[in-house]
């Protein structure tokens, strides 16, 4: 991840509140909305103010919307498990967002694929064929003497 915070006290507290978040989801929080649900990073501003919680959920859009109205519902009780647990003067604000890294690896992944299958199309056409006129169709020094 080139773009977490260079401050190592945000890291950390980003890192725990990731363990937290996770356990608490995995554990304590039992909203028949929310889905399977992985945390997949936790960005902190450099102030220790605000926390970005980033998580994936595994099924439709539905379940996508319905897990994203049970992690807002239950926002304030993980808050609250995160001061707890961390210590920190202040806790951090919680905002969760749907991470779109597994659907933008699955358009890429398509492209690959979309990809090795016309390069394949090609390499088929190109079987058994040449190139029309000479093998070497450009002037040469000794070529120019001649005419």
């Amino acid at each position: 991840m080139a773009d977490r915070p260079e401050n190592p006290r945000a890291r950390k507290l980003a890192d725990r509140i990731k363990e937290i978040v996770a356990q608490m989801l995995d554990t304590r929080i039992k909203d028949p909305r929310l889905g399977f649900v992985t945390v997949t990073d936790v960005r902190v501003t450099g102030d220790l103010q605000n926390a970005s919680v980033f998580y994936t959920v595994y099924g439709s859009d539905e379940e996508r919307a319905g897990t994203a109205a049970a992690l807002e519902s239950a926002k304030g009780v993980i808050r609250s498990e995160v001061g707890k647990q961390t210590g920190v003067r202040l806790t951090p604000a919680l905002e969760f967002h749907l991470d779109s890294m597994p659907e933008s690896a699955a358009s890429l992944d398509a492209a690959l694929v979309e990809a090795r299958r016309k390069d394949a199309e090609l390499a088929a056409l190109r079987e058994g064929k040449s190139f029309a006129g000479e093998a070497d169709p450009y002037r040469k020094p000794e070529d120019e003497t001649e005419g």
